[in-house]
């Protein structure tokens, strides 16, 4: 009997990802595959050479199967796989991505209570058994990387030793087996002696070796967008418009702080807005409240429909998260069966700070950042979007995501939110909103500019403080996160897109145009390529920006 040829490509699909886990079983891990939890990646350059020749067998045999969505998604997943392997190389110029990388391998074993803590624990043992061969590896592998790599792996290694020291230990307090916790502790702290070693290798040997240049360059950030996003747009142009938007939105905001207060400029309204926040022992009924308005809106409005009455749960940020974040949506993988809770977590300032350091952590959660925060990572933005995705059917489309997509969706949520009503035309609410637009802008220009080499480190710090109106040492957080992340573009990248979509989806109907049904159709696509979801909404290939 002939295999029909969508049975062919699902079988095709089942495979590749079976063998990808191989080789990433922490991605698997976050996935809900938990039959790999206790492997870890192999990071020797024969095993990422191996990695390297699945990739290309898949890719072979996709290509000769029949034209799809799903089959050309899958195929750029791959492409984007092999680029970052044998293009951008970055297991060989980037230390943090080993000592990093194994501590969120870890990191998806004890965030989620997808099965009982001494099962975990036994997973975690497994996994901490294999990390000093990574960080040999890395040893290995390592070739002069730029120095900026190298000076943040040494940033973030206290913070992960402390990790391990404290927090992975705190996550397993419910464990009693005294043998089993004895073989943690050795294992623990056999991975706390690793990683001082790595310290120590990193800041004696490798930094003063570290003379690499952080750019892709202009060839491989395009084919970056292209495989990541199915973005195929010229740089130069793709430039033109994030400056058009910087502009568009410098404008507004300068227009908007002179009704505000013309004696003040946008600084000293930044500044006062930033002490407009609730008590600390406030904060998570503040969000809570927020959210209930949010919904009501949402359904008063018919904004999109929510496919889920369970809401998030607002908590506070569990101790082993709280030094990466300040809020995040912890959603489970489209393939977790058990621990199937979303956490919508927010860090509170801690019990033993001073009155100072409390209150400039506070600053964080402005009235109008709560908002914007609330809009981004719940209502509608990535929580709703995960309840969509949760109903879609194709293996492919659960496990392939276009951050395009995913944080677009979340970014154009906040403007699209006060541009329909929400906040009854606040000014605080949307200058909030603009700043927060600026920050997404200049990430897409800084992002462009320095890989390409129009733009050193230091103008793009000056950049972020010129035109996003930050303090230098925010804007050098966000400058040397580029370094190493080029494409951190997609969120003003993605928000445009859509909005596009939206406009060219309302020629097409007309009249017949309503927005509920517009988002509806968006987010149902799942997570992919706005390209492909442009293709099935309009029915051809026009261009998305």
């Amino acid at each position: 009997m002939l295999m029909s040829a969508e049975s062919s490509f699902e079988q095709a699909v089942d495979r590749y990802f079976a063998d990808r886990f191989k080789f990433l079983p922490s991605e698997a891990t976050s996935e809900g595959f938990h039959q790999y939890d206790s492997q870890l990646e192999d990071l020797s350059a024969k095993a990422i050479a191996a990695r390297a020749e699945m990739d290309r067998k898949y890719l072979s045999e996709f290509g000769r199967m029949q034209a799809s969505a799903d089959r050309d998604l899958v195929m750029s997943k791959i492409q984007s796989d092999l680029l970052s392997i044998d293009g951008i190389r970055s297991w060989e110029n980037n230390p943090d991505v080993y000592s990093s990388g194994i501590t969120e391998s870890v990191f998806g074993l004890i965030s989620r209570n997808f099965a009982p803590q001494d099962q975990r624990l036994r997973s975690v043992i497994a996994r901490e058994r294999q990390m000093p061969r990574v960080l040999q590896n890395a040893r290995e592998n390592l070739k002069n990387p730029p120095r900026i790599y190298t000076q943040i792996a040494i940033e973030q290694l206290p913070g992960i030793i402390a990790f391990f020291r404290s927090d992975v230990p705190a996550a397993f307090s419910g464990v009693h087996d005294g043998a089993l916790l004895s073989e943690f502790h050795q294992k623990n702290n056999a991975v706390i002696g690793a990683l001082q070693g790595y310290q120590q290798f990193l800041q004696s040997d490798l930094l003063p070796k570290s003379k690499g240049d952080f750019r892709i360059g202009a060839e491989k950030y395009r084919k970056k967008l292209l495989y990541d996003e199915m973005v195929d747009i010229p740089l130069d142009r793709l430039l033109r418009i994030g400056y058009e938007d910087l502009h568009k939105n410098q404008r507004q905001l300068l227009e908007l702080s002179k009704r505000m207060d013309a004696s003040k400029s946008v600084e000293e309204i930044a500044a006062r807005m930033e002490r407009d926040h609730p008590p600390p022992d406030r904060l998570l009924e503040t969000f809570r409240n927020t959210l209930g308005g949010l919904i009501e809106f949402i359904h008063q409005k018919h904004i999109i429909t929510i496919p889920s009455q369970v809401r998030p749960i607002l908590e506070e940020t569990p101790p082993f998260m709280r030094a990466l974040t300040t809020a995040s949506m912890d959603t489970p993988g489209p393939y977790e069966k058990v621990a199937t809770e979303a956490y919508f977590n927010v860090t509170l300032p801690e019990a033993q700070w001073s009155r100072k350091e409390t209150e400039e952590f506070m600053t964080a959660f402005n009235r109008g950042t709560i908002v914007s925060t609330a809009i981004h990572e719940a209502y509608p933005g990535h929580y709703t979007q995960l309840l969509w995705f949760q109903k879609v059917p194709s293996k492919v489309r659960k496990l392939v995501q276009a951050n395009s997509n995913v944080e677009g969706w979340a970014h154009y949520t906040e403007q699209m939110m006060l541009d329909e009503g929400y906040g009854n035309d606040d000014p605080e609410l949307r200058f909030g909103q603009l700043l927060d637009a600026l920050l997404r802008d200049c990430r897409y220009i800084v992002g462009i500019e320095m890989h390409t080499g129009k733009m050193t480190y230091d103008q793009g710090i000056d950049f972020f403080m010129k035109n996003g109106y930050m303090s230098r040492a925010y804007a050098e957080r966000e400058t040397k996160r580029g370094t190493s992340d080029p494409t951190y573009l997609v969120y003003t990248l993605g928000k445009l897109q859509i909005l596009k979509l939206r406009n060219d989806y309302r020629n097409k109907l007309g009249e017949k145009f309503n927005l509920e049904e517009f988002h509806n159709e968006f987010v149902s696509r799942g997570g992919i390529p706005i390209k492909i979801i442009r293709q099935e909404m309009l029915g051809n290939e026009s261009p998305a920006l």
